[in-house]
């Protein structure tokens, strides 16, 4: 092999070694377009529907026949809308991480204008007074996560299977790595 080769093929190893390295920072940019455009979204979602968490998956079946578990929820939660006996809500109970789907049973108007109300899941025989942090008989408007507006059947099956199955989660996971490393082209 003479010296004009071996400059051609450290050339070519040069020129290919460029090519990866533009190559995976263009796939870095990617990743981190596809993951800020996500974040932007749910921070619209969040602005355009004033909820905290837009979005919601139903965990129980507490709330059947209206809702399933796995239901997609909807939500929005406009400060100015009076909270109404048989609306469905999302609250969240200090102490709890994971907000909870009920419907409103009962509204407590006291005279200075301040509004409490007691919720209970449709498929449950007593009210969510257990449910509350102690001592708390009402919820309040800051403890409304949000509203149920609509909802997707069964879609949210899928994050309850990878919680419920960590394995799974970590086993979908790989695959999908898996498949991307294989198809870098």
């Amino acid at each position: 092999m003479g010296l004009a080769s071996i400059l051609q093929v450290d050339e070519m190893l040069g020129d290919f070694n460029r090519m990866n390295k533009r190559q995976s920072l263009y796939q870095v940019l990617s990743f981190a377009m596809i993951v800020s455009s996500a974040l932007m979204i749910w921070k619209g979602l969040m602005v355009v529907t004033g909820s905290e968490s837009p979005i919601v998956v139903v965990l129980s079946g507490s709330m059947e026949p209206a809702f399933h578990r796995g239901d997609l929820l909807f939500l929005t939660n406009y400060k100015e809308e009076p909270v109404r006996v048989g609306e469905i809500v999302v609250f969240k109970v200090e102490g709890r991480d994971i907000p909870i789907v009920h419907r409103v049973i009962k509204l407590h108007e006291k005279e200075d204008g301040t509004v409490k109300f007691l919720t209970k899941g449709d498929n449950n025989n007593v009210d969510d007074r257990g449910l509350y942090a102690p001592g708390q008989l009402w919820l309040t408007k800051k403890d409304i996560v949000g509203r149920a507006r609509g909802f997707l059947p069964y879609v949210g099956i899928i994050t309850i299977f990878m919680n419920e199955y960590p394995k799974v989660k970590w086993a979908i996971l790989s695959i999908l790595a898996i498949f991307v490393l294989l198809h870098r082209e």
